[in-house]
C-alpha cells in the first residue's frame, strides 16, 4: 500500500511511545520538576510589570500631550496679539528691525518649548523602560537561582 501523505508516521508506534510505563521512565531518569505554580507567579509578575510601565509611559504622554496644547495655545494669541500690532502701521527700517528682534525672539522660545517636550517625552520613556529593565534584572536573578539549585 502507498502511502498518501509525504511523511511516513505510524500512529500506533507513536502511540507505545506514551504509554504510561514509558512515560513514568522517562520522567524518573532526573528530569527536574517544573512549578507550574512558580511559573504562573512569575507571568503575573512580568504583567503588572507591563501594565505599571504602559500606565507610567500614558501618564507621561498624557503630560506632554497636554503641555503641548498648552504652548500651541500660548503660541496662537501671542501671535494674533502681534499681528494686530502690526496692523495699520507703515513699514519703516525701524518696524522691520524690530519685528526681526521679534522673530528671533520668538524662533528661540520656539526652540526651549521644543527641548522642553523632548525633554518630557524622554522621561516619559525612561520612567516605563527603568520598570522594565527592573523586572527584568528580577527574572535573570531568578534563573540564575534556580540553574545554581539544580547544578548544585
Amino acid at each position: 500500500m502507498t502511502n498518501k501523505f509525504p511523511f511516513a508516521f505510524d500512529v500506533n508506534a507513536m502511540t507505545e511511545a506514551f504509554q504510561m510505563p514509558a512515560m513514568d521512565k522517562m520522567f524518573q531518569t532526573g528530569m527536574p520538576a517544573f512549578d507550574f505554580t512558580a511559573m504562573q507567579d512569575t507571568q503575573k509578575k512580568n504583567m503588572a510589570a507591563l501594565v505599571e510601565a504602559n500606565k507610567i509611559a500614558f501618564s507621561g504622554y498624557q503630560a506632554l500631550y497636554k503641555r503641548q496644547t498648552e504652548l500651541f495655545e500660548a503660541g496662537l494669541a501671542e501671535c494674533k496679539d502681534r499681528m494686530s500690532a502690526l496692523q495699520g502701521k507703515p513699514m519703516t527700517a525701524e518696524s522691520a528691525s524690530e519685528n526681526m528682534e521679534t522673530l528671533k525672539t520668538v524662533f528661540e522660545k520656539s526652540l526651549s518649548d521644543l527641548k522642553e517636550l523632548a525633554e518630557m517625552a524622554q522621561s516619559a520613556n525612561t520612567d516605563a523602560f527603568d520598570v522594565l529593565k527592573a523586572r527584568t534584572d528580577k527574572v535573570m536573578a531568578e534563573i540564575k537561582e534556580a540553574s545554581d539549585k539544580i547544578a548544585a
